[in-house]
């Protein structure tokens, strides 16, 4: 069973038993990893099944083994004919978690009547149509002319 998740803003496929290199979390190395941004759930029952994002009540949980740097990624800038350079460098920090459970289980529903769908409903009056009024028309005074 696979299940695909979503933490920083990244998407991971993740399986029961892998080992996954997560972008750096607040977790000591120990701490259990959880979580229930779980997109999309398949596998065993060859059942693919998507969430809208998400799947409610669907989780992963596993243990957190370390935390460390990925390798330098060199960044250098030149723009010709200017004698502009720029170098530096950059490590990415990361957490491996261990993946130890995916559980696609919604927890149970249970089916009780509403108290909307069990009060009687009651008829709303609409207002009366209001009476438009005529516009006022003004008579025009004619000019007096002087002789």
């Amino acid at each position: 069973m696979f299940a695909i998740i979503r933490t920083n803003g990244k998407q991971y496929r993740v399986a029961q038993g892998d080992t996954v290199r997560l972008a750096r979390i607040s977790a000591e190395p120990g701490d259990a990893f959880e979580t229930d941004q779980v997109l999309a759930i398949g596998g065993e029952e060859s059942e693919l099944k998507f969430g809208s994002p998400v799947i409610a009540g669907a989780k992963v949980q596993g243990t957190v083994l370390e935390h460390g740097k990925d390798k330098k990624v060199i960044v250098f800038k030149r723009k010709r004919r200017k004698t502009y350079r720029r170098k530096y460098g950059h490590r990415q920090a990361h957490t491996m978690v261990k993946i130890e459970k995916i559980s696609a289980k919604a927890p149970a529903a249970k089916k009780t009547v509403s108290e909307k769908a069990a009060a009687p409903k009651t008829a709303v009056k609409k207002a009366a149509p209001k009476k438009e009024s005529a516009p006022k028309t003004t008579v025009k005074k004619a000019a007096v002319k002087k002789a």
